[in-house]
């Protein structure tokens, strides 16, 4: 349980109103409104996200939830053990990614986001947090897991839909995930992550709707930075890109919108259009969620699992295609 008295008095504050909101709290105080956050990772990680959005500020990309500081000027409030930040609330609405005037908005939004990045120096005390040159690694991993879970299900005397769909559609998956693993190993990815490590650039690595808050002026604020971390932006790019495009059937033209915006800030060399596409091909989702079932990460039913592995099964042939017309927009076949 919260102690409300510690948070008014390491952040010298006094609670007005308290709501419980989406896994964070909105707080009404005597400064205002408030965002109230409990981090499930250590001090030494949550300074080098405070370092961050507030080289970021600094950066002139002011747009972020800036974490205020406690009575000692620390970014956070110790409270039995538990880490408690305490953010200005910021009001707005979630991207529409549905809406291509919004989606354009949001990548130049991060484009600048990516250039106010670099050059970042995370304080002393701080955890670097960084994923360069880890991927080729991490697909081959995925690859490997893909197998390990269709094992399991062979163990299984009761196997359930999500388990039968697995079966069926592993194949073509797996096969999918050793292309990406091909085309990211065919690519500059390492050059390019000893460019990433020179410049010392963030990415943002959960830039998805419920954290594209745009104001009624269209301003875009960028929020939840728990993720952030050293690594190649084209990730960033390519996590949004799928993000919007799965709920747009994989609509090409929304593809091109989002990096012409992005362009229009800053440009991509044709060795990043590889490796953004060696992201575009990797079956991600298809993984998470079967490593999500398999290994309990959550607490989702039988039907909403099943639910959703159907959806991605049933994207395919548009997904595919996709693919195909990206390749040969850009020249990567």
């Amino acid at each position: 349980m919260m102690r409300e008295f510690e948070i008014e008095r390491q952040f010298n504050i006094k609670i007005e109103v308290i709501k419980a909101n989406k896994g964070i709290y909105y707080l009404k105080t005597n400064k205002g409104e408030r965002c109230l956050k409990k981090i499930n990772y250590g001090p030494q990680k949550l300074l080098f996200v405070y370092g961050a959005k507030e080289y970021l500020i600094n950066n002139g990309f002011d747009k972020v939830d800036r974490y205020y500081l406690n009575i000692d000027g620390e970014p956070y409030a110790l409270v039995n053990e538990d880490i408690y930040t305490l953010s200005e609330w910021l009001k707005g609405r979630e991207c529409d990614f549905h809406n291509i005037e919004e989606v354009k908005l949001a990548a130049k939004t991060l484009a600048s986001f990516h250039e106010a990045s670099k050059g970042y120096d995370p304080p002393e005390n701080s955890k670097l947090k960084s994923d360069l040159g880890r991927w080729p690694h991490l697909m081959e991993k995925r690859i490997k897991s893909l197998d390990k879970m269709k094992d399991m299900i062979r163990k299984k005397g009761n196997k359930k839909d999500f388990d039968l769909l697995y079966l069926k559609s592993m194949e073509f998956y797996k096969e999918m995930a050793k292309k990406a693993l091909q085309t990211l190993n065919n690519s500059s990815y390492y050059e390019l992550c000893a460019e990433a490590e020179k410049e010392k650039g963030l990415c943002h690595h959960d830039y998805t709707y419920h954290n594209i808050i745009l104001d009624d002026n269209n301003n875009v604020n960028v929020i939840d930075f728990d993720y952030c971390k050293r690594e190649v932006r084209t990730f960033d790019i390519s996590n949004f890109m799928i993000k919007v495009l799965k709920r747009v059937d994989w609509d090409i033209d929304f593809a091109k919108d989002i990096l012409e915006a992005y362009q229009s800030v800053s440009k991509l060399n044709k060795e990043e259009y590889k490796v953004l596409y060696a992201y575009l091909q990797f079956p991600q989702r298809y993984w998470r969620l079967a490593n999500r079932y398999y290994y309990n990460e959550v607490n989702w039913g039988q039907n909403t699992f099943a639910g959703k592995l159907k959806a991605i099964i049933d994207e395919k042939e548009k997904y595919l295609d996709f693919l195909n017309k990206f390749s040969k927009e850009y020249n990567l076949a």
